[in-house]
């Protein structure tokens, strides 16, 4: 029969509670408590250590604290207890304190010898209540808890080594941060969650596991953690330029939305946008060829203005500008007729004489004349337009479109649709609607913009060519097939994408998997599981300012991640942050994310920011923070029962990314410390050559 909690009290007690509150409890300990090292729990183990673990009984149960500090206060009390020898001089003796937070409760399991771990505390603790150290099957009870332990991936030095388990549903599910100064372990730390999760599946099922990771690499580490040799885990590695068993990165242009084309573009928002939107539908519905424009298009062009006209009439009555801003909407309808004069006689079959009749009618009742009081010079303006004038006009309009087809509000598709279109026609079309508008002066520097970007032989490998890519297939490349044809891992290597487009095809890549699972999800109902990881995430998914009418192309990108992170979640795709200076991150983004690894953080504002993150009780888990040692990592939220102290698995070199510290005193001294040589061949005559020509593939000796 398994002993209660207060039948155990006497064999490992350390303490006794002083003071309690909700998120508090201080612990005077004992003067027969160890000072160093505990030998009673089931082997020695440091005791008392910050941000280990003691227990406290509370009714049938144990509430679990997490030591926040320990510290010596003076006494005015003998250390000896009883009878006092009066032959010796009893001085006072200083007593040890620390501090508990309290994070959880442990229960004894029905079978003996068998705990349950569940966070908060049913109940709090008496003063004078005993507190007990935790055996190694308590402490295993404690970090190893959760219904589903499907992933290992370390230990937990605080509770004697235990394993930390985490549930890959809830670890990528609801987006995970993780977080550290460079060389903390993060890369290593992303590269192992993905390697240990695909591992464990494939323990489980027969076959290759059908998951999906897409890691965005800026920096070009990942290649070799996820080499494409590796018979583990089935990895396909997309880059420019690439070399052998690598596949060529294609983000075409094409794939771009009109928020995209705008922010690389700068284009600007009256006049330019407006039509490059116009220019991108009309060349996705293939309708490019409108320099001799044939009595067809004319009637469209006659359509579109018709249409146009409609939605400004029925704004200014529906917003009362017909009253409030009447002089304003009188000249207004004066250009409209004016323009009416000029069709009038090439449709004579289309009642426009009857839309120029009743705008008139409105402006000889509405013109006056008046005379300035101070130059004596008259001018025209116009008193306030009645709703039935309006309407009268309005009703005219819509007649006339009547015979037109109806009114049009877009031609051709929707300009965010990803269809295939050439470049340089979309260029050459938006100099014909310049021509159309008369606003040649306002496109001019916008159609340089596109042709500049095109004739660029860096940009060219990337946006590729509309021959040979297909939706379908960049879908099947980037994000996976069926089970059987997929792969597990696409590394899609930014780091020789052209500077002036990075931002854009991260949003592009990041934006077309996440709209490919959001239509997935709509035909079949269910959802299909995928990782999207972003590396050096405070480049991509840097805070921007809302109140700029002009977003550039970071703004947009993060604007895409923004999504995801609100999103994401009810479409399966999950999101992983890796990030040196979390400060600089997206404050949206950031507050979505339920799950993070904590690596070593120095910087001031980093720190605030991540004490921000997390409850007020938990803060002091995190001053260790400063002093993490690479590999070391503090784990927290929703894929964790409790906060914990974890040393990551080893990753062995070949498995680990390419992110190793420059190697000086080696190269310096031609010696590593196993006494091998250390040589660096230069010639600088293939870099000059490789650099003036463009090419960025490795000499033969580094490949």
């Amino acid at each position: 029969m398994s002993q209660t909690p207060f039948e155990l009290a006497g064999s490992f007690r350390v303490g006794t509670v002083e003071f309690v509150a909700p998120d508090e409890i201080r612990v005077s300990l004992d003067i027969e408590a160890p000072e160093s090292v505990a030998l009673n729990t089931g082997g020695p183990r440091p005791f008392p250590r910050v941000n280990g673990y003691l227990l406290i009984p509370v009714d049938e149960a144990f509430l679990v604290g997490q030591v926040e500090w320990v510290t010596v206060e003076p006494a005015p009390f003998p250390k000896r207890r009883g009878l006092q020898d009066f032959g010796l001089v009893d001085l006072p003796y200083p007593l040890r304190r620390l501090r508990l937070n309290p994070i959880g409760t442990l229960r004894a399991k029905p079978r003996p010898g068998e705990f349950v771990f569940r966070r908060g505390a049913d109940a709090l603790p008496s003063i004078g209540a005993p507190v007990l150290l935790p055996t190694d099957l308590q402490l295993r009870s404690i970090v190893e808890s959760g219904e589903k332990k499907r992933v290992c991936i370390g230990t937990s030095p605080v509770a004697n080594d235990a394993k930390v388990y985490v549930d890959p549903d809830r670890l990528f599910g609801r987006h995970l941060a993780v977080l550290g100064n460079t060389g903390s372990g993060k890369s290593c730390s992303v590269a192992g969650l993905i390697r240990w999760s695909i591992e464990a599946a494939q323990r489980e099922c027969s076959g290759r596991p059908n998951a999906r990771f897409i890691i965005l690499d800026p920096n070009g580490e990942y290649s070799r953690a996820f080499p494409k040799d590796d018979a583990t885990i089935s990895a396909r590695i997309f880059k420019v330029n690439a070399g052998e068993g690598e596949e060529p990165l294609k983000v075409p242009l094409w794939f771009w939305n009109s928020a995209e084309w705008c922010s690389f573009t700068q284009a600007s928002a009256k006049t330019q946008r407006p039509l490059l939107r116009r220019a991108l539908r009309e060349v996705k519905a293939g309708r490019t060829d409108v320099a001799a424009p044939s009595e067809e298009e004319k009637k469209l062009h006659l359509r579109r203005r018709l249409s146009s006209t409609l939605i400004t009439l029925r704004r200014d009555l529906r917003s009362n500008a017909v009253k409030t801003e009447a002089t304003k909407f009188g000249f207004q309808i004066e250009a409209i007729v004016a323009d009416l004069e000029k069709w009038i006689p090439d449709y004579p079959d289309i009642p426009l004489t009857a839309i120029r009749d009743a705008a008139n009618s409105a402006l000889d009742s509405r013109r006056k004349d008046g005379v300035d009081k101070q130059s004596k010079k008259s001018y025209v303006y116009f008193v306030a337009f009645t709703e039935d004038e309006v309407q009268s006009i309005i009703s005219c309009v819509e007649a006339a479109l009547t015979y037109l087809g109806g009114a049009v509000y877009q031609e051709g598709p929707d300009e965010d649709v990803p269809l295939a279109f050439n470049g340089t026609d979309l260029a050459d079309h938006l100099e014909i609607l310049a021509e159309q508008e008369n606003a040649s002066q306002y496109l001019d520097f916008l159609v340089a913009r596109i042709r500049t970007f095109l004739a660029d032989p860096r940009m060219k490998p990337v946006i590729a060519d509309t021959e040979g890519v297909t939706l379908k297939q960049w879908l099947d490349n980037y994000i996976g097939g069926n089970n059987t044809e997929s792969h597990c891992v696409s590394v899609i290597d930014l780091s020789l994408v052209p500077t002036d487009v990075v931002h854009v095809v991260t949003a592009v890549i990041a934006r077309m998997v996440f709209e490919a699972l959001q239509r997935y999800v709509t035909l079949n109902r269910v959802a299909l599981p995928t990782v999207l990881v972003m590396e050096e995430a405070h480049t991509f998914i840097k805070r921007y300012n809302e109140d700029f009418d002009f977003q550039d192309a970071a703004a947009v990108c993060c604007q895409v991640f923004e999504r995801i992170a609100r999103e994401g979640r009810k479409f399966g795709l999950g999101l992983v942050l890796s990030s040196q200076r979390p400060s600089e991150l997206s404050p949206t983004v950031l507050s979505q994310c339920n799950t993070f690894l904590l690596h070593r953080i120095s910087n001031d504002r980093d720190q605030d920011l991540v004490h921000r993150l997390v409850p007020d009780n938990l803060r002091g888990l995190l001053r260790e923070l400063p002093s993490l040692p690479s590999q070391h990592a503090i784990l927290l939220g929703w894929a964790s029962e409790l906060p914990v102290l974890v040393k990551m698995h080893d990753l062995p070199e070949t498995q680990r990314p390419r992110s190793d510290d420059p190697d000086f005193w080696d190269v310096w001294t031609g010696k590593n410390e196993k006494g091998e040589p250390v040589t660096r061949k230069i010639d600088w005559k293939k870099v000059a050559e490789a650099w003036q020509q463009g090419s960025t593939e490795r000499s033969e000796e580094e490949s």
